[in-house]
């Protein structure tokens, strides 16, 4: 046996904060766990997560609609049950938190408030590469206004190793377009790069400018500490399927800063968004609840928001803190493994720093996208599953909640086994 694998299970003995992966069901590779590194794009099911999600089935057959106010957590407040937990998630206050929807439809809903185009200020921006599905919102945004994403679809080009960005890169495309850009839409975490931005500083870039600013969290969100009161963006946007464990299409977040708490804010309105104190009185009028719960549109799915708020019950007994501290340390140790064993065969395309990145490090195989493939396909085949961004990335995202030193030796382990052979 790799000594390494010596070393690992030590430093998963004495790590000051043990695996909670007896709390999660993990897949298995002919009869053994899998070394599970998709928290990326699906986080594991919490074993508690059948638990939650029976209760609210026991509740709906038992009692019916009176399981609206007579359940074990009834449902007429249920999403007031994951207001505080998503709040101390993502660092704002409680009102400013809501679990609705999906990214993408939350993305649109806050456009729809935060993106007030002009003749003169028509202009989104983005980085380069981002996420299909953000790509897609914003042109359809920008067409939906009148305008053209041809020319005001401004897009920040890399500019650093890797296919990253630097803060100059922001820099100069706010000096260059602020006048002309309405909205700036960045993310917390790369999705392909893995790379982790400054919030506050791309917030105050772009207020500078008198732009507005929306975070899209989707890599971020139960990755990262986040201070999203403190570093002021006007919304934030996020999934809670990855890192956050709620299952597959789980309902998503949503950040609106407590200053747009006013209520006159243009939207698209649904009757759960209308102040509780009035939306039985099924007025015409629209008088929408102050806080991000005035952007909800219609009364919330229950056996969805159920596994989100089991799982968000493992966050607050750890803290984001006690997370990220175990993140640095696995994600450190892969590097280093990288680094010493693997450098001929892997480029780590994330950057070094670790203050620019959370548990995901991006990876391509000297040699192009084919050896890359093979490695990939090579390591599944081994029970050894991260997942594969075109063209040529690989991602391994040692998640603090349920990935051990262990596993990170099982993946530098199969890696050298493909490379001896191939």
């Amino acid at each position: 046996m790799d000594p390494l694998f010596d070393r690992a299970r030590a430093l998963d003995a004495a790590d000051p904060l043990p695996t909670r992966r007896e709390a999660f069901h993990v897949p298995k590779h002919e009869g053994v766990e899998q070394r599970y590194f998709c928290g990326n794009s699906l986080g594991l099911m919490p074993r508690s997560v059948r638990e939650a999600i029976d209760i609210e089935l026991d509740d709906w057959a038992n009692l019916g609609v009176e399981a609206h106010f007579a359940g074990r957590n009834p449902w007429m407040p249920y999403h007031e049950l994951l207001r505080e937990p998503l709040a101390r998630l993502v660092g704002a206050q409680p009102s400013e938190v809501v679990a609705m929807n999906s990214l993408t439809a939350n993305l649109h809903l806050m456009m729809v408030s935060f993106y007030r185009p002009t003749a003169a200020r028509p202009a989104i921006l983005i980085e380069a590469g981002a996420f299909p599905s953000d790509r897609h919102a914003v042109a359809s945004q920008i067409r939906f206004h009148g305008f053209n994403p041809d020319t005001d679809l401004i897009e920040i080009a890399p500019d650093a190793p890797g296919g990253t960005l630097s803060m100059q890169a922001f820099e100069q495309a706010f000096a260059a377009h602020g006048a002309r850009i309405a909205l700036a839409l960045l993310p917390g975490v790369q999705y392909r790069t893995g790379q982790a931005f400054d919030l506050a500083a791309l917030t105050r870039l772009a207020h500078a400018q008198g732009a507005r600013i929306g975070i899209d969290l989707a890599h971020g969100a139960g990755n990262l500490v986040l201070n999203l009161h403190d570093d002021g963006p006007d919304f934030a946007v996020w999934c809670h399927y990855k890192y956050c464990n709620a299952g597959p299409g789980a309902v998503a977040g949503c950040f609106v800063h407590e200053r747009h708490a006013r209520t006159d804010l243009p939207r698209f309105a649904g009757w759960w968004g209308h102040d509780q104190s009035t939306r039985f009185r099924m007025g015409p009028e629209f008088v929408p609840t102050p806080g991000a719960d005035g952007w909800q549109l219609s009364n919330p799915p229950i056996m969805a928001l159920a596994p989100l708020r089991a799982s968000l019950a493992l966050f607050d007994q750890v803290g984001m803190s006690a997370l990220r501290a175990k993140s640095l340390r696995l994600t450190g140790f892969l590097q280093e493994c990288i680094e010493d064993r693997l450098n001929d065969v892997l480029e780590i395309i994330t950057p070094i720093d670790p203050t620019q990145r959370g548990c995901q490090l991006s990876l391509r195989v000297r040699g192009g996208r084919e050896r890359g493939r093979a490695l990939f396909e090579h390591l599944a085949a081994q029970g050894v599953l991260g997942d594969w961004r075109e063209p040529d990335v690989i991602r391994i995202s040692p998640a603090p909640l349920y990935n051990t030193f262990e596993d990170i030796a099982g993946f530098v382990s199969s890696t050298a086994a493909w490379r001896k052979a191939a």
